[in-house]
């Protein structure tokens, strides 16, 4: 799978919460979310679990780091048990970190809105235009500006790195 990515920081979390009903984006509510990252060849490779559900996958992606919007590929596995499954990759292949956060979910066509409250880093906004099958880049493009203007991110410098990368780096 594809999408589109941004991140940058928030220095106003209501605001933009406000900001994100204002544009008609739907309310998915809070996640609490534990991303374990493991040492691997190439991209990352980390277990994301749902704190709250009891649910986790594991989720490997590869992309640039680069400021502004950034093209992300990935793939996800849902699995049904995490303990010994992380446990195992722990084992196998070293954790080089973890990541853990509180997120407000808000989705928008197909652009979905991350409020996220990173422990150790603070609160940010993350963007993800996922591509549905056969869309042209410059279509999410439009809607992912689209967004960024009524959440005023246009006017804010972008993260080139990941959470990860910000709390070891």
């Amino acid at each position: 799978m594809i999408n589109l990515e941004l991140k940058v920081r928030d220095c106003d979390p209501s605001a933009t919460v406000v900001a994100c009903r204002r544009l008609g984006a739907r309310d998915e509510g809070m996640l609490r979310q534990r991303d374990t990252y493991f040492a691997v060849a190439s991209g990352r490779l980390k277990l994301r679990e749902d704190l709250v559900a009891g649910s986790a996958e594991l989720v490997s992606y590869r992309r640039p780091a680069t400021e502004g919007v950034r093209v992300s590929v990935y793939e996800r596995v849902p699995i049904d048990a995490s303990g010994p499954l992380a446990t195992l990759l722990a084992s196998a292949l070293g954790v080089i970190g973890v990541v853990e956060k509180r997120r407000h979910l808000f989705l928008f066509e197909h652009v979905r809105i991350h409020l996220d409250d990173v422990e150790g880093l603070g609160a940010f906004v993350e963007l993800e235009a996922v591509l549905p099958e056969g869309t042209e880049v410059p279509a999410e493009e439009a809607t992912l500006a689209r967004v960024m203007r009524a959440l005023d991110l246009d006017t804010r410098p972008a993260i080139a790195t990941g959470y990860l990368e910000l709390l070891t780096g």
